[in-house]
């Protein structure tokens, strides 16, 4: 064979191999309003930056007359590229290539590009479109599933891990997004469960649909195992590139400050009066944090999901932060299992990756109830209380009103190593709210008042006494707890040179294996 030949014959096979299955199940992929593989991966890269890996792997196994499917990539396209020009890696399970079923050499694939990637330093992103294990394959699919989740694992807190679901992912495939950092489903198509309708319905007798079981709706507001929801794979793809803008690519690496035309100084005058005289009445704390933020941009993780919690990533003067603040709007802001699992989480993956936690607080406390404490709120509370006395990042508290009890600690308090503790002046840090706190302290006194007039004026007296002292940050402030009282406006400001005065921080933990993390 000549050299012209030879060259032909790779033209060749490189043609074959990007056909992925055929013409026909690319164009029934398409018929499902789903891209194939390789268009996910040049949607997702820079133009023209794809590196593409083992075009040409196939699988070994000859049950049950697989060796006459032969497909070259055997499933799933892998290699590494760049997205704003900087260095990612990525697999994209291919649908048209027996369902996207994973192989022991399909594992190999992804596995490699793994290892590479976390030799480099870079982030891993997994596009996932699987019918599950293929099960002619037996045990070796299995054991290539499990040196998937060893390497999810290993990677974990190294470098960031973002899945994108865009079709099924199910039986053994959920475990390695569950793994990951960030996991993205489309509506369209995408679903996720252990085990799928018809089983579940031969074992429980429960008669459900995919979407009820496994759907994106389902598992970003109810279950919270999926970050974020999207329309479509193409909202999708452009979510990943915007959320790599917050996030390094590694944990030995800072995030990325970008040039920043909003001044730092600008006022919100809008502050000083967004915090209800009514202590009772809410209001949206996504209106304070978009009047702080640079250009108003903040990218809320988990918006469906425990909402009276909001977390996400935001900058300050170019700065990449991540946000945790209570919120009012919903049940009070209120902390209760969902909510201290979710602000957990967060603040983990943003301790990991060097990335400072600006925390705005308003908290009355717990969710109280016997379906909060047989659902464990002690264990899931102490998660976020955990979570923020473990992290090194720079950390930024701003009480912006209640922040009473149990709940004010867990909160990023002073105490827990947050490095400055601002308070509004309409913030209240005490045990807990006055009509409460009078009801244990004057219990016996308001016993022994039988007139009902008087009794009222008594409480109400004591109530004013005890609101005098602590429905103020003045009491806090006076024991160093607080850092500094500041007017509202100025929020933004005091944010950003905390966060520059804070960039050369230097923290750490007493040397451990690992720390015991109350699961």
């Amino acid at each position: 064979m000549n050299n012209q030949e030879q060259l032909n014959q790779l033209i060749e096979l490189r043609q074959k191999a990007q056909l992925g299955g055929g013409v026909g199940r690319i164009e029934a992929q398409h018929a499902k309003g789903k891209f194939t593989a390789r268009e996910r991966i040049l949607m997702l890269l820079d133009e023209g930056s794809f590196e593409e890996y083992d075009m040409f792997v196939t699988h070994r196994c000859n049950n049950f007359g697989l060796e006459k499917q032969l497909f070259l990539g055997d499933g799933v396209v892998t290699g590494h590229g760049t997205i704003d020009g900087r260095i990612v890696y990525v697999f994209s399970q291919d649908f048209t290539v027996m369902g996207g079923s994973l192989s022991e050499t399909f594992a190999q694939k992804i596995c490699k590009i793994m290892d590479q990637a976390l030799k480099v330093g870079a982030p891993l992103i997994g596009i996932n479109d699987s019918g599950g294990a293929r099960i002619q394959e037996g045990v070796t699919s299995l054991a290539g599933y499990a040196e998937i989740f060893e390497r999810n694992i290993i990677a974990s807190g190294v470098i960031p891990q973002i899945s994108a679901i865009f079709g099924p992912c199910a039986g053994g495939a959920v475990y390695s997004p569950a793994l990951t950092d960030f996991i993205i489903m489309s509506e369209q198509n995408a679903y996720m469960f252990v085990t799928g309708p018809k089983v579940t319905k031969t074992v429980t007798g429960e008669d459900i649909t995919t979407e009820d079981l496994g759907g994106a709706n389902v598992h970003a507001s109810k279950s919270g195992v999926a970050h974020f929801k999207v329309a479509d794979e193409q909202e999708g793809i452009m979510l990943i590139r915007k959320l790599l803008e917050y996030i390094p690519n590694n944990n030995m690496e800072d995030p990325i400050v970008t040039p920043c035309d909003d001044p730092i100084d600008r006022l919100e005058d809008s502050l000083n009066e967004i915090i209800p005289d009514n202590p009772n009445q809410p209001y949206d704390v996504l209106d304070i944090i978009h009047s702080v933020i640079d250009n108003h941009e903040f990218l809320e993780v988990h918006s469906n999901y425990a909402k009276n919690i909001i977390v996400g990533f935001a900058k300050f003067n170019g700065m990449p932060v991540g946000i945790v603040a209570n919120q009012p709007k919903y049940y009070a802001g209120v902390l209760d299992i969902e909510a201290s699992r979710k602000g957990a989480r967060f603040v983990r993956f943003c301790d990991a990756f060097n990335i400072p936690i600006i925390t705005f607080v308003d908290v009355p406390g717990f969710l109280p109830g016997s379906g909060q404490e047989y659902g464990g709120i002690i264990i899931h509370g102490a998660k976020l209380l955990f979570a923020f006395g473990e992290a090194t990042v720079p950390k930024i508290t701003i009480t912006l009103r209640k922040s009473y009890g149990g709940a004010h600690d867990v909160m990023s308090c002073k105490q827990l190593r947050a490095d400055a503790n601002y308070a509004w002046p309409s913030a209240e840090i005490a045990v807990m709210g006055a009509k409460g706190a009078i009801e244990v302290l004057e219990s016996k006194a308001l016993k022994d008042i039988t007139n009902k007039e008087e009794k009222d004026k008594f409480f109400k007296e004591k109530e004013k006494e005890y609101q005098d002292m602590f429905a103020n940050p003045y009491q806090a402030a006076k024991f160093g707890f607080i850092d500094d009282i500041i007017e509202p406006r100025n929020t933004r400001f005091r944010i950003i040179r905390a966060l520059c005065t804070l960039s050369t921080k230097k923290d750490s933990m007493p040397p451990k294996k690992h720390s015991n993390l109350p699961l």
